[in-house]
């Protein structure tokens, strides 16, 4: 059985995230409406009916935007933490809620999932690696700074959405004021590009198929610029790049690294 995995969308304007199997599915994240993200799941013959858990990785509301009305109207237990939780602001039935720990396995009927602290500016915020029979996805995201759990979980994926936030130039050149150049670039911030492209370099294992660069930058980065800054470096990893405009392609993995596109209408017969 291998995974099926898409970017619903990705950027400062909304985070989604779909990791599943012919059986089962979580959302990393949900940041976009729900109206917008049901769109969207149609439009790529996705079904809500398979989604059978939410991961929050922290507050900030383009990660949790349509928590509260898709996690009531589909019964999707959310997975988020006490602190993430009281600062969301948002009201979830009690019975829906379910905390975690950190490096904590857990199991979604046919899927794993283990989150592991990340450093950002936010309450208590994680990252995701999703499993499914030996394959695995990760989503590193919204991230200050590379630390060791992050480089042995990227080390194991077979695909993965990994944050390249900015262009150092673009940042330094650009119109934002100085504190908030700072608290980008700061340790508890985003990863740049550079930053980025060291992780994957130091630990990308062979069976790294598909790499997204996720969560860029509209002001400070550049879709061409960082997709031929990690093409130089690519080797048999295929490179892409999750769009703050429009869900991605769907993608399937399996354990031994082999990677699929998938044809829209091929899935509607395989109505993942």
């Amino acid at each position: 059985m291998s995974l099926y995995f898409s970017s619903i969308n990705s950027g400062s304007n909304g985070n989604c995230y779909y990791i599943g199997n012919n059986e089962d599915a979580v959302f990393v994240d949900v940041g976009l409406s729900c109206k917008e993200i049901e769109k969207r799941m149609i439009r790529s013959g996705l079904s809500m009916q398979r989604v059978k858990a939410i991961f929050i990785s922290h507050e900030h509301i383009d990660h949790i935007r349509g928590m509260e009305v898709i996690s009531k109207k589909y019964e999707i237990p959310v997975y988020i933490n006490e602190k993430t939780l009281a600062n969301s602001r948002m009201k979830l039935n009690s019975h829906l809620v379910r905390t975690f720990a950190d490096e904590e396995i857990i199991s979604i009927d046919s899927l794993q999932v283990i989150p592991f602290i990340k450093s950002h500016d936010a309450a208590d915020p994680y990252s995701f690696s999703v499993i499914g029979n030996n394959a695995r996805v990760g989503v590193f995201t919204d991230i200050g700074t590379v630390c060791e759990k992050l480089s042995n979980h990227f080390s194991q994926c077979h695909a993965a959405f990994l944050e390249a936030n900015y262009d150092e130039a673009m940042l330094e050149n650009g119109n934002y004021p100085i504190y908030l150049k700072k608290r980008i670039r700061g340790s508890h911030g985003h990863l740049s590009n550079d930053q980025a492209l060291e992780l994957f370099k130091e630990n990308k294992s062979e069976n790294l198929s598909l790499l997204f660069l996720a969560h860029l930058s509209k002001e400070n980065n550049s879709p061409q610029l960082v997709q031929e800054l990690f093409q130089e470096h690519s080797n048999t990893t295929r490179i892409e790049i999750a769009s703050r405009h429009e869900e991605s392609a769907i993608f399937k993995i399996d354990a031994a690294g082999v990677l699929e596109e998938i044809d829209v209408q091929k899935q509607f017969i395989l109505q993942i």
